[in-house]
């Protein structure tokens, strides 16, 4: 197949970076920790990342994810009203003491979650959802198998099980925290938050009961944007934290910290690392594209663009005033052409090498031409 190429080279003036070009070798007491940046899923350090392990309440990011989702499908609202079951209300380890019958907007039970790792909350969210807790672990299994967590098995919502068959790795947490955060910022909304009130009401009456979050490094961390915490004798001290510092979000994930705290140090300790090295180049093409030829449709050219931005992290000094852009389309198209049709290709090349691309797309949906369409243009083409 045919294609013409382009080349665009972007000067920036940003320069060359200082930053150090060998691996910092970090010493970590936890046995099992990973250190992702977001926007492009780049592995920045690693731990035994593949390691299984029991993840405690780290589980409940799964759950804020389907959740969100489903608000996101119009399956459910926050301002929709949840009634605890007895089952809910049973559930041990840390939670909101919800009653049996107690009714929660599902904002309010978002909360509950983001910042006080309830249990019982996570449970009534769940059977509100799905109808069940086990339909619900259901949905679990199957968003981790869509999203590659290829060492993921749920057996509850929210990390109470200490059986083995309850288990995840740094890195699936990882992919997880990634999902939610870049498919669901609205969630710092919630796990920002240091310390709120909710009010119980139930047949006894009415009390307010203060969420207090588990997150220690919202106030130890300035960056600090989440995310969960979770703990039980099998797990021991996990946390997937994440950050945001000029534009650049990061996920450090820790699993099996022998105490709270230094699940809390070392994963600053990977933030501060991240921040120390990473720098995002981001580009929006704007170059205007001559339309590619459409042979067989209604028109004979069809309008292409850049399908989006272009996001790289850089972490080795790399100039980016070196980076070229080498733009690959087809020369011509058959018809029918539907919009969003793949045309070519946008590669961003440093020295020879490339270090991303972008599809080139159709702008407009281009139909098969019929024999009048064929008559008009020979008619058109007599009168001139």
């Amino acid at each position: 197949m045919a294609y013409v190429m382009l080349v665009v080279v972007l000067c920036t003036g940003m320069g060359s970076s200082a930053m150090a070009a060998e691996l910092l070798q970090m010493e970590l007491t936890s046995p099992s920790a990973i250190l992702m940046e977001a926007s492009t899923g780049t592995v920045l350090f690693e731990k035994n990342p593949d390691e299984i392990r029991s993840p405690a309440s780290i589980t409940k990011i799964m759950t804020m994810l389907l959740t969100f989702e489903a608000i996101e499908q119009g399956r459910v609202q926050l301002t929709d009203e949840v009634t605890t079951s007895a089952y809910a209300k049973s559930m041990g380890g840390s939670q909101v003491f919800l009653e049996e019958g107690e009714v929660q907007t599902l904002d309010t039970l978002l909360k509950c979650i983001a910042i006080a790792s309830g249990n019982d909350a996570s449970v009534a969210v769940a059977e509100f959802i799905a109808g069940s807790e086990n339909e619900f672990v259901n949905m679990m299994n199957e968003k981790a198998q869509e999203l590659g967590m290829t060492n993921t098995h749920f057996l509850d919502c929210c990390g109470l099980s200490s059986d083995e068959n309850h288990h995840t790795t740094a890195r699936d947490v990882a992919i997880m925290s990634r999902e939610l955060i870049t498919k669901y910022p609205q969630v710092y909304e919630y796990t920002q938050i240091w310390m709120e009130d909710i009010t119980h009401v139930t047949r006894k009456g009415s009390s307010t009961f203060t969420l207090s979050s588990t997150n220690k490094l919202l106030k130890q961390y300035e960056w600090t944007t989440g995310l969960k915490t979770g703990s039980t004798d099998a797990a021991k001290y996990c946390f997937s934290a994440t950050a945001n510092k000029d534009g650049i979000d990061l996920i450090a994930v820790i699993m099996g910290a022998p105490d709270f705290r230094v699940r809390f140090s070392e994963a600053q300790s990977l933030l501060e690392y991240g921040f120390s090295r990473a720098r995002i180049y981001t580009d929006i093409p704007t170059e205007s594209l001559e339309p590619i030829a459409v042979r067989g449709g209604k028109e004979i050219t069809v309008a292409i663009a850049p399908q989006g931005e272009f996001r790289y992290l850089d972490t080795e000094g790399l100039d980016f005033s070196l980076i070229e852009k080498v733009y690959e389309f087809e020369e011509e198209l058959m018809a029918p052409i539907v919009e969003g049709q793949e045309a070519g290709v946008l590669h961003y090349m440093v020295q020879g090498e490339e270090i991303g691309n972008v599809p080139l797309v159709t702008l407009v949906a281009v139909e098969k031409a019929g024999y009048l369409d064929y008559l008009q243009r020979l008619f058109e083409k007599l009168l001139l």
